[in-house]
């Protein structure tokens, strides 16, 4: 079993940058493929970004390529998402995910077993 807490979130204008945390509980950190999702009022989770257990592959969705960064630092069960540009349509609250050890996964939240609780993201002038 992993806990996984978020945390960084906030009111921010566009343009502005943030970057989250995700603090997971437990030894086996290092053998989860972790992944962001957000989730906007009124609209279904969708993807952010992945890393995989080693840092070695990410992904992003097409929305954040090239203003979001995923990264981890396993030393420290933590993992990150540093978000630049951002804009009111990134608006939405942000969850951490993790797969079950060993596991691959990508893109589908069915993919995670673990999530945290959200943090808010708030982007407005």
């Amino acid at each position: 079993q992993v806990h996984l807490v978020e945390s960084g979130g906030g009111l921010v204008q566009p343009g502005d940058s943030l970057r989250l945390a995700c603090v997971a509980s437990g030894r086996t950190f290092a053998s989860h493929v972790v992944g962001w999702f957000r989730q906007a009022s009124g609209k279904e989770r969708e993807f952010v970004a992945a890393i995989s257990r080693w840092r070695t592959s990410t992904a992003y969705a097409d929305s954040v390529k090239g203003r979001f960064t995923i990264s981890r630092d396993n030393a420290k069960n933590t993992a990150y998402l540093q978000m630049n540009g951002l804009t009111p349509e990134d608006t939405a609250v942000y969850y951490c995910a993790a797969a079950r050890p060993g596991q691959q996964a990508g893109s589908k939240a069915d993919d995670y077993d673990y999530w945290g609780q959200g943090t808010q993201v708030t982007v407005s002038s």
